[in-house]
């Protein structure tokens, strides 16, 4: 992929690559030079309307995400103004060496129902906002002459349970091929015999020849090894029509394979080069692995005939401070934290991902749960005037076909909690079957499944049109399970435990949706929703059903939205105002800025127990509860601990794997503490055998900051990410718990602050600030490199606290 600079570079670049090598494909990133404008603007499609004065933006870019906020709005999309329209314009450079050349724009998604014109007219256009898509421009664009390109986005028409952010939020790239050339993700590598001393990888290609001539073509195929060995190729000729396109299939065999698997995300390349008459048009690149999958209806899942439990997450497309724009490294900054916390397993819930996420997991080791919709309705772009049939087969088509070649991916998701499907109301096991048929037309070779949440319309027997039974909390399975025992079952989502980081109230709850009037929810990790349940009991639960494949917790991220359970509606039954509604989730590990809550500890000392760990909750700072109750738990991979306040024990506990209070199996809990400041700590065993010690200090009075950086050195690509973590601390560095105070930042130098956070749902400060309000003693900065290297020093300062600095370098 090649980043693009400045006009000219690109130019330049363009030329000197279509004059010295025209056959060769090249794609452009157009990430600079967009000139934005919100709102109905009259002829913004044409050539000649003057936009000098309109707000220049990069892409990715969602316009919404800089708010303000609606303080009395819609807590369920984030009290964001993500609804209505507007208009991105920018120069495309054509050089006139691309005369005869194809040229596609492929847009990664574009939020909502985009129209794209070239030169002013009307080249391409789209419905669902989370797909990708393509249009042909070649007749629309003039080689060597001035090109505008004009994208339209509306939002107004689209529906969502979420923030869905809004305008062109991922990538476009600018693609120019020869008359002769590879389809957009047009091969499809599948591997149908899988040994140990071989493996047969089939590979499918579709060629299209625009030429005006029958052209005769040769299709080479070579198979790389990680370390760029040929390990595999193969050739063979046919016979293309003008105007047509063609699919050519071949078999290459791979002796001695290394497999994909989780603990070994080994990946091949195929070179697929493409010859007419002789000479190269196009060589294409397609990285895939070799790997087996199966379920097995009373053991699970199987990869590389291992079971393997699947200990997944949900993630919902926004990234916080960053809203729906896509950066790679927010991205990879998700999954890095997950994988620390034990994570094998991603379903991305409940739309189409960037491709980098999958690109990711292949290269990370992360299974993969794809789903393309939420809800049959204006959620996926579906209005009253849409015809199904041709959605449904547009958008299943470039779902699979773009994902199919991705090793992670291991089961097809055609929707999520669909009432109308699940109840066969309106057809609903009709265009449950076309969307299921689609899929397997694209892509045989994975299990399909439908994730459902009505455990009593499991008697319909939807499930007879799927392969795995994928059900979300409760225990829901279970009729369907009754009732077709020969299919797998995952807890496609489970927990929806809900927890603030920091904070902490008493007394514990007796009751999981005992919420206050606090509008903040205990990390003591004991609440969550009537529909679902907490953590420890998914533990449990496949504990003792050892046929269940895995579970997938909703979810690994706070995300923008779906604040329950201080959303509108419930905010005013407690006597408050809209205003009062969150306008983020309290569903996440982590919270929406990647800062973990108490619960990544327990997940990681069940989902990592080779890991030896201990954390203590809560913070020791109750100058209010002297010589009262403070409970503290313990989460640790130990199978039991001691816990001492100021050197005096506590009593020593242990877990209890029989019992059916599922707590009791994971966590270590002494409820009867008495406060009192000081220290706490606690020496955890396993087997006997003691496997460490914490401790945790009352802390004195905030007196200084420290800035801690994800990473130090980026790329100087006005795309990288460093997320700076910024914590009050006392004199003696222990964390300030209860620290709120006001950060003021400053940068100079390459780079820019593009976004702020501290993980409270109850925040309605800006995202793009130069300040930042700490939330129980930590806060986060999101800075951005430039388009330059160079350097970049950040300082973040308070009243009375001391201040720090960071220096972040970009090459």
């Amino acid at each position: 992929m090649l980043p693009e600079k400045s006009f000219l570079f690109l130019f330049v670049l363009l030329v000197g690559m279509l004059s010295l090598d025209a056959q060769n494909r090249t794609i452009v990133t157009l990430s600079e030079g967009w000139k934005f404008r919100k709102g109905e603007t009259k002829d913004a499609h044409t050539v000649g309307i003057k936009d000098a004065a309109w707000q220049t933006v990069s892409v990715p870019h969602d316009w919404a995400i800089a708010g303000p906020f609606i303080l009395d709005g819609n807590g369920s999309t984030g009290k964001l103004p993500w609804q209505g329209q507007a208009w991105y314009r920018r120069d495309l450079v054509i050089p006139a060496a691309a005369a005869g050349q194809r040229m596609y724009l492929i847009f990664d998604g574009v939020m909502a129902f985009p129209k794209v014109y070239i030169n002013g007219k009307l080249a391409g256009e789209w419905d669902y906002g989370y797909n990708s898509f393509s249009v042909d421009i070649t007749d629309f664009v003039t080689p060597g002459g001035k090109n505008v390109l004009a994208v339209h986005a509306d939002t107004r028409s689209f529906d969502s349970r979420w923030y869905p952010g809004a305008g062109i939020y991922r990538k476009v790239e600018l693609l120019t091929v020869a008359p002769v050339h590879v389809d957009i993700w047009g091969t499809y590598v599948t591997t149908p015999v899988v040994k140990p001393h071989y493996a047969d990888v089939r590979v499918s290609t579709k060629v299209n020849n625009f030429t005006a001539e029958r052209a005769n073509i040769t299709v080479e195929h070579q198979v790389l090894s990680d370390g760029g060995q040929v390990v595999a190729k193969g050739d063979f000729e046919k016979w293309i029509n003008a105007g047509q396109q063609s699919t050519l299939e071949s078999t290459l065999t791979v002796l001695d394979p290394v497999r994909w698997d989780v603990d070994q995300p080994y990946l091949y390349r195929l070179v697929t080069k493409v010859r007419k008459d002789g000479e190269i048009v196009d060589e294409y690149i397609t990285n895939f692995g070799v790997r087996t999958i199966r379920f097995d209806p009373d053991h699970g899942f199987y990869l590389n005939d291992r079971r393997v439990q699947l200990k997944g997450v949900n993630l919902h497309h926004d990234h916080g401070p960053l809203g729906a724009a896509f950066y790679p490294r927010a991205m990879e900054r998700q999954l890095e934290i997950m994988k620390s916390m034990g994570v094998n397993a991603i379903r991305n819930s409940h739309n189409t991902a960037a491709p980098e996420l999958l690109e990711m997991c292949d290269r990370m080791g992360l299974l993969f749960f794809n789903e393309a919709f939420d809800k049959y309705d204006a959620k996926a772009a579906i209005l009253e005037d849409t015809d199904f049939e041709t959605f449904a087969q547009r958008n299943v088509h470039n779902f699979v076909v773009r994902d199919r070649n991705h090793p992670s991916v291991f089961l097809w998701s055609v929707g999520n909690e669909i009432p109308d499907v699940q109840n066969n109301d309106n057809n609903g096991f009709q265009r449950l079957h076309t969307m299921v048929n689609y899929v397997r037309k694209y892509d045989p070779t994975r299990p399909v499944t439908l994730v459902n949440d009505q455990l009593d319309n499991a008697a319909r027997r939807h499930f007879d049109y799927y392969d795995v039974h994928s059900w979300n909390y409760g225990r829901r399975y279970r009729l369907a399970r009754q009732m077709e025992p020969n299919k797998s079952v995952i807890i496609s989502e489970s927990a929806s435990t809900l927890s603030t980081r920091g904070f902490y109230e008493f007394p514990l709850p007796d009751d999981k949706t005992a919420f206050t009037k606090s509008l903040q929810v205990s990390s003591y990790d004991l609440n969550a929703p009537w529909w679902a349940e907490i953590a420890d009991d998914d533990f449990m639960w496949q504990q003792d059903e050892s046929y269940i494949a895995g579970e997938f917790v909703w979810t690994g991220f706070d995300y923008l939205g779906e604040p329950t359970p201080y959303d509108n509606k419930t905010v005013k039954e407690m006597g408050f105002t809209d205003e009062a509604a969150a306008r983020s989730s309290y569903f996440g590990i982590v919270d929406l800025v990647g800062i973990p809550k108490d619960r990544y500890y327990l997940y990681k000392s069940y989902w990592l127990p080779e890991e030896n760990m201990i954390h203590i909750l809560p913070h020791w700072n109750w100058p209010e509860r002297v010589g009262e109750n403070v409970p503290v738990f313990v989460y640790t991979n130990g199978d039991e601990a001691e816990l001492f306040l100021n050197g005096e024990s506590q009593g020593r506990r242990s877990k209890q794997p029989k019992s059916d209070n599922s707590v009791d199996r994971f966590r270590l809990m002494w409820n009867d503490v008495v406060y009192q400041p000081g220290e706490l700590k606690v020496v955890a065993y396993k087997a006997g055998r003691k496997i460490g010690e914490q401790t945790l200090k009352t802390a004195g009075k905030a007196t200084q900051l420290r800035l801690t950086p994800d990473r130090r050195r980026l790329h100087a690509n006005d795309q990288d990410l460093s997320y700076v973590l910024v914590e009050a601390l006392d004199a003696e560095g222990n964390l300030a718990p209860l620290a709120m105070d006001k950060i003021s930042l400053s940068l100079v130098g390459e780079g820019s602050i593009a976004g702020v956070g501290n993980g409270n749902p109850q925040s309605f400060a800006p995202f793009q600030a130069q300040e930042v309000e700490l939330f129980y003693g930590k806060a986060m900065i999101i800075l951005k490199s430039g388009q330059e290297p160079g350097k970049m020093t950040l300082k973040a300062s308070a009243d009375k606290l001391d201040a720090a600095t960071v220096v972040i370098g970009a090459e």
